[in-house]
């Protein structure tokens, strides 16, 4: 073991306990305001709602090609695929409009 994969696996490690304090950390700090906790709760539950809306809305199709070696996609890879593409659209949209949105009114003011 040389110093390149010391090295790879001491960032692997800082990459997940940063990951982890950048979760637990604000999740202890909006424990003295439940509040916060309730408005964090409904935006999740509006994004999973929103992928389940997508999922069910997006095919099953699998192309041949995407059948075998090496990708061995099944339908319902295919759809969890395709449901995971539409939330991304939707929300990218809905960035996109409330920035427009915002500097609109921003000017209007």
């Amino acid at each position: 073991m040389d110093t390149y994969d010391i090295l790879l696996y001491g960032s692997y490690l800082l990459i997940i306990l940063g990951a982890v304090v950048a979760v637990v950390l604000p999740l202890i700090k909006s424990l003295d305001d439940p509040k916060s906790l309730l408005k964090t709760a409904v935006g999740i539950i509006a994004i999973v709602v929103l992928f389940f809306i997508a999922y069910s809305v997006s095919s099953n199709e699998v192309l041949p090609k995407f059948e075998a070696d090496p990708f061995n996609l099944t339908p319902q890879g295919s759809q969890m695929v395709g449901g995971m593409l539409i939330t991304t659209y939707v929300l990218s949209i809905v960035a996109i409009g409330s920035i427009f949105l915002t500097e609109v009114t921003k000017a209007i003011k």
